[in-house]
């Protein structure tokens, strides 16, 4: 029968493994909580020196920035839904087709969740701006009269086309998690299609649906340069203000600046908290 080893010698072997975590904890430090201090300690300053919780106090007072919180809300929310959706069944679409053709479309999938930013704007610009190729098609055939790009509404249909691409990706792992042979035993027991998705597949994917909104949300909620080339600047959602409070030209208030993005993070760390709790309440629901 053999011994176990010595306290120390294990304790050694897990310490010189945690040495190999150093290079991230170093770029994390650096790179992730050295900035998310300094914009957390800066907002508490003013121009003046120490203001307290006085940009706190004027932003949720503040009709103009409470706006832009609902308007990225509001356009996080639709546009993530929307891109789950897709992906769901873009996902569950994808495991039923050969494997070549899967492989080929997965790579496509890739390449365009890299379009974002300035081009994807400008290509929207292109196809279904107010004198777009597609918007021109559709006005003449009748089918498009009211559609604004520069609106909520565009901006909703932009952050869904980059949602879809990161939705798949997340979400075409988890079917794996499925085992045909479960449709087939709910079918002989007498189970439709909806029903087999509604009462077996949805409850086995529900931590990886839940996780996949929570990232297409995050993904949304701090998405800058697409807006801001869409719309120059004028479509009032929060990042659009830290933008403009930092590198604006006419209003500079970094600290303001800091305030907001201090907020920004408290929200998404309530939704994840809120995503957290449904979590659990779907494992022990199972």
């Amino acid at each position: 029968m053999s011994t176990p080893p010595p306290a120390a010698s294990v304790w050694r072997r897990h310490w010189q493994a945690a040495l190999f975590l150093l290079p991230m904890l170093v770029v994390l430090a650096l790179f992730c909580l050295a900035p998310l201090w300094w914009v957390a300690v800066h907002s508490l300053y003013g121009e003046d020196g120490w203001v307290g919780l006085d940009h706190y106090r004027e932003i949720l007072s503040s009709a103009f920035y409470l706006q832009a919180f609902s308007n990225s809300l509001s356009i996080s929310l639709w546009s993530s839904i929307l891109g789950l959706l897709l992906s769901l069944v873009a996902a569950a679409s994808l495991r039923r087709v050969p494997g070549r053709f899967r492989d080929l479309v997965v790579a496509f999938v890739n390449m365009t969740s890299n379009l974002t930013g300035v081009p994807l704007a400008f290509a929207f610009i292109i196809i279904v701006g107010a004198n777009g190729a597609l918007t021109l098609l559709l006005r003449q055939a009748g089918l498009l009269q009211d559609f604004y790009l520069y609106s909520s509404s565009g901006l909703i249909l932009l952050y869904t086309y980059f949602q879809i691409p990161l939705g798949v990706l997340l979400l075409y792992p988890a079917f794996d998690a499925l085992d045909d042979d479960w449709q087939d035993a709910a079918a002989l027991l007498g189970a439709r299609l909806w029903q087999y998705w509604l009462r077996v597949a949805l409850p086995v994917l529900t931590p990886a649906i839940l996780g996949t909104f929570i990232l297409l949300f995050a993904n949304a909620m701090g998405a800058y340069t697409s807006a801001y080339a869409l719309t120059t600047g004028n479509y009032n959602l929060v990042t659009i203000r830290i933008g403009s409070l930092v590198a604006g030209n006419v209003f500079l208030d970094p600290n303001m600046a800091a305030a907001l993005s201090v907020l920004l993070v408290l929200l998404m760390v309530l939704v994840t908290a809120v995503n957290q709790w449904l979590l659990k309440r779907s494992y022990h629901a199972r």
